[in-house]
């Protein structure tokens, strides 16, 4: 993942600040020229935020009149696009709740659509779903007819309701299912692109709703394309860690963990230094009569700075096992040290996970 100074940099700004100069040549648009020296030491909401606001203060007026001046600056200036584009949506959707209308509320609709190609407007789409989620919703469902697949993908994306960077839309938890016409329409759409945000919309819902995933999930696979089956495994990637029955049973896995031997886990080491790694082993043995479908993945309990530990599953294989069949589990987890997640030196745990049953946990020493 780029930093934030990778992605709305000055030189960010500075693009912005030359793109929308034709299009209101009245303003000398002096917050955004502040903005540029403003932008050190912020995360990178922050910053699209700080020239969210700075264009807010340099175009003044109505909604009309900045709206006018962002087709301006998107018909004339050959540099605007990328990452520009994420405070002007968010410019965009503010004013439009701010003016109150609804030609405005529409309008800022129509005009995130126009513009989510440059650089994708689901981050401030939750502005007018927080204002007015059954209007919104209502042109997202429309979107979903549209033959712009930036513009389909928005219409799950954006409604999505975990969607990474952005703000929640309370309503959309509230209110079991209130997306899922928007992910009917599109399960089946031509492009992986869109279907990848609808399988990540499905999961995102399988975190409070899990019972209706797993229906919605069904119905899909009642009517399928080529495209349905590993679009409703990524939908369901939750559930699966969790040892849900329902999304077990609809992907073929089989519940009877009492037909599984499964060895302890061994490790390589019982003390690891942070940067490096530790390898596991175990091997599982199906003694039923019958072939055994098998979701395998590995649980690492990391220490936390109060000294418990929380949980984290991770991804390590599927299989079939015949009667009698034996299959030796083998991986390797680093700890090495990321942005996204900091270690504590102490106990640490892992088991293996099949079916979404875990074996005792093997305890080392994370130093």
């Amino acid at each position: 993942m780029p930093f934030a100074d990778q992605l709305i940099s000055r030189g960010t700004a500075e693009s912005l600040t030359r793109a929308l100069q034709p299009a209101a040549p009245d303003e000398p648009l002096t917050a955004l020229r502040a903005a540029v020296r403003q932008l050190d030491g912020l995360a990178l909401r922050e910053r699209a935020d700080l020239l969210r606001d700075a264009l807010l203060a340099d175009l003044p007026g109505g909604y009309p009149e900045l709206a006018r001046t962002v087709r301006s600056a998107r018909a004339g200036a050959p540099e605007f696009g990328g990452w520009m584009i994420w405070p002007v949506t968010a410019a965009v959707a503010g004013r439009a709740v701010a003016d109150g209308g609804p030609e405005a509320f529409d309008d800022a609709l129509a005009l995130l659509a126009e513009l989510t190609g440059l650089l994708t407007a689901e981050f401030a789409i939750r502005t007018l779903l927080r204002h007015d989620l059954d209007r919104a919703l209502a042109a997202a469902l429309g979107w979903t007819r549209s033959g712009d697949t930036d513009v389909r993908r928005l219409a799950s994306e954006g409604t999505r309701p975990y969607l990474p960077w952005s703000v929640r839309v309370p309503e959309i938890l509230r209110r079991p299912g209130v997306t899922v016409p928007i992910l009917d329409a599109l399960y089946r759409d031509p492009s992986e692109y869109v279907r990848r945000s609808v399988g990540n919309h499905l999961n995102d819902l399988s975190r409070d709703h899990p019972a209706l995933v797993v229906e919605t999930a069904t119905r899909w696979l009642a009517d399928p394309d080529g495209n349905t089956a590993p679009m409703v495994r990524r939908s369901l990637r939750t559930l699966i860690k969790r040892g849900d029955p329902g999304a077990l049973a609809l992907l073929g896995f089989s519940a009877a963990a009492t037909t599984l031997e499964i060895d302890q886990v061994s490790l390589d080491r019982t003390v690891v230094p942070i940067g490096e790694a530790v390898e596991f082993r175990s091997a599982i043995r199906n003694t039923g009569d019958e072939p055994a479908r098998l979701a395998i993945d590995y649980v690492v309990h990391h220490r936390k700075a109060n000294g418990t530990q929380t949980a984290k599953t991770f991804k390590l294989t599927t299989a079939t096992l015949a009667p009698g069949q034996r299959l030796e589990v083998r991986r390797t987890h680093q700890f090495r040290v990321i942005t996204t997640r900091r270690y504590y030196p102490g106990p640490h745990a892992i088991a293996l996970q099949v079916n979404g049953v875990a074996t005792d946990s093997v305890t080392f020493e994370l130093s």
